[in-house]
């Protein structure tokens, strides 16, 4: 059966460095790629090719006008074709620049084909530039359809945080800082060093391709994958937040608190406490919409709020049997007697982040005591300064 792994990244240099490995390492691989670029004339360019060059090319017409559409429609055929012809052994998907590693391989594996691994290359010494970019893509010419709202930030960051092994470029312009940064904000994912360009020989032509299927990234990409378990660990409700960290000049603060927000104060703070760190995530409570799970995801300097449903404690008992099982997990972890797992839970981590500024900053959003007395009627009846926000 063929093994399928996804290889993403907006580091371009790093990506076609992993993929390389991939070619040299694995006996039987071959790489499949959606060029996007061309989209604005109404194609995306197919390619296949292995360790010696491309072995075919071909285009597929967009769909609803959107590149990623294109590529889901002709992406699942395309690995059939190449699992059907029973002599390969591992199809790398190398995703275009700006498409997200999550939409991918869940289309795949929905398709009943093998995901073996999702990794994301990166170059070091890029992820804080990236991720303090709030350009759009399509200003950057990256956006993936004509309605493409997303940033160079966020993209970077949810093409980072979703992949279990991080392929990471030897840059000789990263510092310590940098790797520090990296190990922060993904701390549990397996980071493999990768080198640019491919093997040559003394000469400097290259050399005759050396399989090495026990090579580090030729193992992460067999390893296996679990699609559901990814997309567990992304939701707000349950997701696996980085710890405590403060080396090399970079911190993560993690704010775990059981009063809800004022929304007025945390309104007016958004902007100061969004652009504190060059990464924040988590969830959040608002006392004015005591029962909702909100998700708080910036970057860039720009800030997400949606929201991801109730918080457990406001469902009656016969629904709880229809919350997936990690999700009852994750509540069970962190109950409180009194409010369930409604709570505070956010994460900042960045270079010279002002630890002590931003919790007065935090706490001072909070309900007062006073407040805080009154109870859940007359949080309710306070100011909604967020709902334009969450679009209510």
């Amino acid at each position: 059966m063929l093994s399928v792994v996804i290889v993403g990244g907006l580091h371009a240099d790093a990506r076609k460095a992993a993929v390389g490995r991939l070619l040299a390492d694995v006996p039987g691989s071959v790489v499949l790629h959606h060029d996007l670029a061309t989209a604005a004339a109404g194609t995306v360019v197919r390619t296949i090719r292995d360790a010696t060059g491309i072995l075919s090319a071909g285009e597929a017409a967009l769909v609803n006008d959107c590149a990623c559409c294109a590529l889901r429609e002709d992406l699942v055929p395309e690995l059939r074709r190449l699992d059907a012809a029973g002599t390969l052994r591992l199809a790398v998907v190398e995703l275009w620049d700006s498409v997200e590693p999550k939409a991918m391989a869940e289309v795949v594996a929905a398709a009943g084909l093998t995901v073996t691994g999702v990794i994301t290359a990166v170059d070091p010494a890029l992820v804080l530039p990236y991720l303090g970019n709030g350009d759009d893509l399509a200003d950057r010419g990256l956006a993936a359809a004509a309605t493409d709202q997303r940033t160079v930030a966020d993209t970077f960051a949810r093409q980072l945080e979703y992949a279990p092994v991080l392929a990471v470029l030897d840059s000789p312009e990263a510092d310590e800082e940098d790797h520090e940064l990296l190990a922060q904000l993904h701390p549990t994912a397996r980071r493999v060093p990768i080198h640019d360009g491919e093997p040559t020989n003394e000469a400097g032509t290259r050399h005759p391709v050396r399989h090495s299927a026990h090579s580090p990234l030729a193992r992460a990409a067999l390893a296996g994958f679990d699609v559901e378990s990814a997309a567990a660990a992304q939701h707000p409700a349950c997701a696996l937040l980085p710890a405590e960290a403060d080396a090399h000049g970079v911190a993560t603060l993690v704010w775990h608190r059981r009063r809800p927000f004022h929304p007025e104060r945390l309104y007016a703070a958004l902007e100061d406490i969004t652009c504190a760190a060059a990464r924040s995530r988590g969830r959040f409570w608002l006392a004015d919409k005591p029962d909702v799970l909100l998700h708080w995801d910036a970057a860039g300097g720009a800030l997400c709020v949606e929201s991801a449903g109730p918080w457990l404690a406001s469902l009656p008992d016969a629904a709880w049997d229809m919350v997936p099982p990690v999700r009852r997990a994750a509540a069970a972890t962190d109950w409180h007697p009194e409010h369930g797992d409604c709570c505070q839970h956010l994460v900042f981590t960045s270079p010279g982040l002002d630890r002590d500024g931003l919790e007065r900053l935090l706490e001072s959003c909070l309900l007062t005591d006073a407040e805080y007395a009154a109870g859940r009627a007359a949080w309710k009846q306070l100011p909604p300064a967020f709902d334009t926000l969450l679009e209510v």
